[in-house]
């Protein structure tokens, strides 16, 4: 009986991923490489080519280049707001689903949408859209992907507060990176293709060093590599059996790096395009009745991150913690075990409970990798 529930479910999954529309994505290192002008070039050719493809949202930040390329091209009236005082506007995610054109462009997929909005995140309102059958054309940096906001504030100083879930990027059909070498975005910019003059010389201080650039061209030219293997393996490589990867991240309570942990394992899945949990095994000591209320916050915090990664969240009980996780591999197929640095709490539990080399004997058996994140 069961497994005819799943294979229902399965084959229902099928149904509905024939049935959404397609979803490619644009992904740049920073402003201003030329994300919303190609979209716009490919919508003139698409629209050519006889695609009822219309401007659901586009945002050309005054750029005389780019804003000249609205021009002959079908727009979507956007919604009208009022919030404090002022009369905003959005993309109007209703009235792209009554049209129902072929093809929309919604940019700035990372955007928070204005209080009263249906969705809270345009990238909600993609997906919205996507399940009605309608292709979406969208763009988005590659420092608003959540599990690089900590590389990314490490590389420039900046926290970016809008993000999207990784697993908004995977579900894209195809991830198209718009590539510029840092002398090329810094010349942009200093000819006022970026921002207004005024701006010019505080980003040249800040965010647009060259240093800062090279790095996020890196992050960027990754993530699209990752997305292209992943097609490769799924579509080409048909004739051999590809290993499915399964990710373990452990954490503890007082684990100060658990962030760290959630996000690193978030990339390495993301990078197999697999399924990944998060483990916490609550020890005796750590009891509701025990466990200090501060604790207890960071600990649901961590479990929302890792939800909004995408993370399946495994909450067990008991005074072992090698054997819990042992148990876990076993139960999810899990292939690897990620963990974080030995001065962790999670490894003095380990430690105190069982022989670490216990822990590592019974993973080689498994067949099962230890990743040590820093």
């Amino acid at each position: 009986m069961e497994e005819t529930r799943k294979s229902a479910e399965e084959f229902l999954d099928l149904i509905k991923k024939s049935r959404r529309g397609k979803f490619k994505v644009y992904i740049g290192m920073s402003a201003g490489v030329g994300k919303t002008y190609r979209m716009l070039q490919e919508s003139h050719a698409l629209l050519r080519n006889g695609i009822d493809i219309k401007i659901g949202y586009i945002e050309t930040h005054n750029r005389a280049e780019t804003h000249a390329l609205l021009d002959g091209l079908p727009i979507i009236p956007r919604r009208k707001l009022f919030y404090k005082g002022k009369e905003l506007e959005e993309l109007d995610v209703q009235a792209v689903i009554n049209l129902r054109p072929e093809v929309v462009v919604v940019d700035e997929l990372a955007h928070t949408n204005i209080e009263g909005s249906k969705n809270t995140k345009r990238w909600q309102d993609v997906l919205e859209i996507l399940d009605t059958g309608i292709n979406v054309i969208s763009a988005v940096n590659i420092q608003h992907i959540e599990s690089l906001n900590e590389e990314v504030k490490k590389i420039t100083g900046v926290e970016v507060k809008e993000r999207i879930p990784d697993n908004v990027i995977s579900q894209a059909d195809e991830v198209v990176n718009i590539d510029l070498t840092a002398d090329e975005l810094i010349t942009r910019l200093k000819e006022g293709k970026i921002y207004d003059p005024a701006k010019v010389e505080t980003a040249l201080k800040n965010f647009f060093q060259s240093e800062h650039i090279l790095q996020l061209r890196e992050l960027a030219l990754k993530e699209v590599a990752s997305h292209v293997e992943h097609k490769v393996e799924s579509e080409v490589t048909k004739e051999h059996v590809l290993k499915h990867e399964r990710f373990l991240a452990c954490i503890s309570s007082n684990e100060k790096t658990a962030k760290t942990v959630i996000r690193k394992t978030a990339r390495l899945a993301n990078y197999y395009h697999s399924k990944w949990y998060v483990l916490y095994v609550q020890t005796p000591a750590e009891n509701v009745s025990r466990i200090a209320l501060d604790k207890q916050r960071h600990l649901i915090n961590n479990f929302k991150l890792a939800t909004e990664l995408g993370a399946e969240i495994i909450k067990v009980e008991n005074k072992n913690v090698s054997r819990a996780i042992m148990e876990q591999c076993g139960d999810r197929k899990i292939t690897t075990v990620c963990i974080g640095k030995p001065h962790l709490s999670l490894w003095k539990i380990i430690l105190a409970t069982d022989k670490f080399n216990v822990l590592l004997n019974r993973l080689s058996r498994e067949n099962i990798d230890l990743v040590i994140l820093s």
